[in-house]
């Protein structure tokens, strides 16, 4: 690998925020293509973080530190790959179901599908069912994610798979859902197209439902 590359895939792995904004700066600099910084330097770094999570060797906080480094560093590239018109992954919209306020594993996921190239509308917490159907008429998005932290809340899942059905956008959409008490049971129960229970999957999840399509 390039050895600016190298540089901030090492910042993103060890979540330093200043490393990562001088690394991309500095591979800019060099004139790598940004697409290039993107997919080998960010998109290769937060796989990474997830396999290491996955084998047990980084626990959540290791996953938002890395991830809010590559987020940073995704602040000062995106213009850059706006205008060498890279192709994102895809689209997601995402948010925490109605009458839950909870918002750790929500934002982790959302960092998580941005560093694996994916554009996030995030439309926070105790989001309306009528909320993320509009999100899905106004931003063309290809996934709606939603989560639920209580068991009281879950309910409001199905809710929004039955308006997103209403409105006639559930034939247009993946739906993926997680949550401390979801379950893939579930999930299947009330519809979704897929379920998660950590943000390192939601991304493997997200990328395999758009292979799909």
């Amino acid at each position: 690998m390039n050895e600016k590359l190298s540089a901030l895939y090492d910042a993103i792995l060890d979540g330093n925020v200043a490393g990562a904004k001088d690394g991309i700066q500095s591979a800019l600099d060099a004139g790598l293509e940004p697409g290039t910084i993107l997919a080998e330097g960010m998109i290769a770094a937060m796989k990474e973080v997830g396999q290491r999570f996955e084998e047990g060797d980084y626990f959540v906080p290791e996953m938002l530190i890395a991830a809010r480094a590559m987020q940073a560093g995704l602040g000062l590239l995106k213009p850059h790959l706006v205008q060498g018109d890279v192709k994102s992954a895809g689209k997601v919209a995402i948010g925490t179901v109605k009458g839950d306020l909870h918002d750790i594993g929500k934002n982790l996921v959302a960092l998580m599908l941005e560093g694996a190239g994916f554009e996030v509308v995030d439309l926070g917490v105790d989001v309306p069912p009528e909320k993320f159907v509009e999100a899905i008429a106004s931003s063309g998005v290809d996934i709606v994610a939603f989560s639920a932290l209580l068991t009281t809340t879950m309910p409001n899942m199905k809710a929004t798979i039955d308006a997103i059905e209403q409105a006639g956008y559930r034939n247009k959409v993946k739906i993926i859902i997680g949550g401390a008490p979801v379950t893939q049971n579930y999930a299947n129960q009330i519809g979704a197209d897929g379920y998660s229970a950590d943000a390192s999957r939601a991304v493997s999840l997200a990328q395999s439902l758009l292979q799909e399509v």
